[in-house]
């Protein structure tokens, strides 16, 4: 899932709009978007959305970023969607394995009282918002099956930790973020889920939002969170591998294939070993998924 689209819980016209962005993945969302006050009608109207879009022939997935821990409101959040169903649950400031089996555990209480499919919702934890949650990277893997994805955010890190900034001439994270975004990329890499990179705030800047993304690609990181649907078609875009790039890799699996317990093979002038057996598959996996 390459494309991850923040849309307001509590903006009916905003759910309706965003199903025709082509974004893979709708966030549905309860915390930062939604005041106090509006908490629980953004409940009832992504409950709502969720409801009336599953039964629709192509769709979307459908997750719902719902408040963290901290917050006491996600016992809250969780009992107003899960009736309908969602694809997943995003959990933010989530403290590494710690919290992401209390959700499993919810989730799994949820599913078992509506007569859900057990595990059937998915959970992608924004793993990187606290110093706290920084440092208990290492305990995701692991933690539990649920988990699809990861990803880092830097905006809620920057004012746990107390920096004056994040950023630094040219739109560049400063050291500190740039070591955290690497460790989320490494934790979701060893989790065996998707890396997905963070949000890019400047969504009127399209050149510099591509450029961005493409370092994001090269980086490995196979997907974004996007604030605007404007953003989506340039994620979609960029991490979509290549038919050049597609094509290679199904070749590369077919040497190693055709050929089993061989190590190192020669393909179109190059020698090619496991690692690259690996990464072609990964491309392939990817491809599989998005069709």
């Amino acid at each position: 899932m390459r494309s991850w689209l923040f849309v307001p819980g509590d903006s009916a016209r905003k759910q309706e709009k965003s199903l025709d962005c082509g974004a893979d993945v709708l966030i549905l969302d309860l915390e930062d978007s939604v005041a106090a006050s509006e908490k629980e009608a953004a409940r009832m109207m992504t409950r709502a959305f969720i409801a009336a879009t599953k039964s629709l022939p192509k769709r979307p997935k459908l997750y719902v970023r719902v408040n963290d821990f901290t917050t006491g409101l996600t016992a809250a959040d969780l009992e107003g969607v899960m009736p309908a169903g969602p694809d997943g649950i995003m959990l933010p400031k989530a403290v590494g394995g710690r919290d992401l089996i209390a959700l499993d555990n919810q989730l799994s209480s949820a599913e078992a009282k509506l007569g859900l499919k057990s595990g059937a919702t998915r959970i992608i934890p924004v793993a990187t918002e606290t110093a706290a949650a920084v440092l208990a990277l290492p305990s995701v893997s692991g933690s539990t099956e649920r988990l699809v994805a990861l990803t880092w955010g830097a905006e809620d890190l920057a004012a746990d930790v107390g920096a004056e900034s994040n950023i630094e001439t040219g739109d560049k994270y400063t050291t500190p973020y740039l070591v955290v975004r690497s460790l989320a990329l490494f934790a979701a890499v060893a989790s065996g889920v998707d890396p997905i990179d963070t949000a890019y705030v400047n969504y009127k800047d399209t050149d510099k939002f591509a450029a961005d993304c493409r370092l994001s690609r090269r980086d490995g990181f196979v997907g974004r969170i996007a604030i605007h649907p404007a953003q989506v078609p340039v994620i979609n875009e960029t991490y979509t591998p290549s038919p050049a790039a597609i094509e290679r890799a199904r070749k590369i699996v077919h040497a190693f294939d055709s050929n089993p317990g061989v190590g190192v093979i020669g393909l179109d002038g190059e020698m090619l070993d496991m690692p690259h057996y690996r990464q072609a598959t990964r491309i392939l996996r990817r491809i599989a998924a998005a069709e």
